[in-house]
């Protein structure tokens, strides 16, 4: 009696858990990758040289070396042949951290045309056709693709809209990754991707030492006090809107992390999942008149030359206190494209709250 009964209770572990099995039946990992900050991916190394690659919830990858064997239990799993080689970039966000760590040479395509890229590395790798522009991901150049034998895709999730895109790639034998550094709560998270983009191109040992030097630029700002001074990040609109960040935002979080406090606290729509929202002259009036610091959003709306320049933006502006204070800060065109610069970002703005903004990376003054 006891017999069937542990019988049944087997069979129904297999029917309702059939992780279970798995569980029992397939090899165990030899170990992990360190991460510090980032959430959204995963990496459990096998002996053999093989990796089992977690992105979000629903993307689970084999990374197979050359002559490597597949662990048991993992047959099942989809294959990235790793070094990989030939990768389309069609994430932009994606690209400085393969050129942090040495490894443009593994990139053969961008969804990002020459005359868009504000980093000049890779303009000038796509204006020597080291890298290839082969369509925005929404609409990619599946025939240059195999053409040359592209060896990976790497998406972000905007193409997640766009399912038929990636189904496509998929059936022309490409594997596609979608990455979700934008999701990762910490800035600092977005950078630790380059671990993976250093496992994915045989960097590892490169991305490990960026990551590291990243992490002593931001303790040194960790540590400081917080300042309690106010800050105001925006850009306007042609049409007099007023573009600033949510309170989840990364660029939100950066400012905190340094020692701020951003103003805008009473934003319409809180709850959406987009990071930025348009608000109205008048309610950015009452939030940033008495800001400490303004910090206008070059990435977007194009550089200031100088502060006539910002103040033919809006007359009020020049009733802010910043403005009268010569604290107006704008940042560096590149800096969105610049995903690897979180930390030093992080820094330029702590200088700024403490007044020792000489030689900073991203921002610049307004004068």
């Amino acid at each position: 009696m006891r017999r069937a009964l542990c019988v049944c209770l087997a069979l129904l572990t297999l029917l309702f858990c059939p992780g279970a099995a798995f569980a029992a039946e397939g090899e165990k990992p030899a170990g992990s990758m360190e991460l510090s900050c980032a959430e959204n991916f995963s990496v459990d190394y096998y002996d053999g040289g093989a990796a089992r690659l977690r992105i979000g919830q629903a993307q689970d990858f084999l990374l197979l070396p050359a002559g490597a064997a597949v662990p048991a239990g993992l047959e099942a799993l989809p294959r990235i042949p790793i070094p990989a080689e030939k990768i389309y970039l069609a994430s932009s966000s994606v690209p400085d951290l393969f050129l942090q760590i040495g490894a443009l040479d593994t990139v053969q395509y961008s969804s990002t045309t020459a005359e868009n890229w504000r980093i000049p590395e890779l303009r000038e790798a796509m204006e020597e056709e080291k890298i290839w522009y082969a369509g925005k991901y929404s609409a990619p150049d599946y025939e240059l693709l195999l053409s040359e034998g592209c060896g990976l895709v790497v998406e972000n999730t905007m193409i997640l809209h766009n399912p038929a895109v990636k189904e496509k790639l998929e059936e022309l034998g490409l594997p596609v990754l979608i990455e979700y550094s934008s999701y990762e709560p910490h800035p600092l998270g977005r950078v630790e991707w380059v671990k993976l983009y250093g496992l994915l191109t045989g960097r590892l040992s490169e991305a490990e030492a960026f990551f590291d030097r990243q992490m002593e630029t931001f303790r040194a700002v960790q540590d400081a006090a917080p300042s309690g001074k106010t800050v105001a990040f925006f850009h306007i609109t042609p049409s007099g809107g007023v573009v600033v960040r949510r309170a989840a935002d990364y660029v939100t979080r950066m400012i905190e992390l340094a020692g701020g406090k951003t103003v805008f606290t009473d934003l319409p729509g809180e709850g959406s999942t987009l990071s930025s929202v348009t608000i109205q002259l008048e309610s950015f009036y009452a939030q940033a008149r008495d800001a400490d610091v303004l910090i206008y959003n070059s990435t977007v709306a194009g550089d200031v030359e100088d502060m006539e320049d910002f103040l033919a933006l809006s007359p009020v502006l020049k009733d802010f206190r910043a403005v009268k204070e010569n604290n107006v800060w704008c940042t560096e065109m590149s800096m969105f494209q610049r995903t690897s610069a979180a930390a030093d970002m992080i820094a330029d703005v702590r200088a700024v709250l403490d007044g020792t903004g000489d030689n900073l990376h991203y921002l610049h003054r307004i004068k």
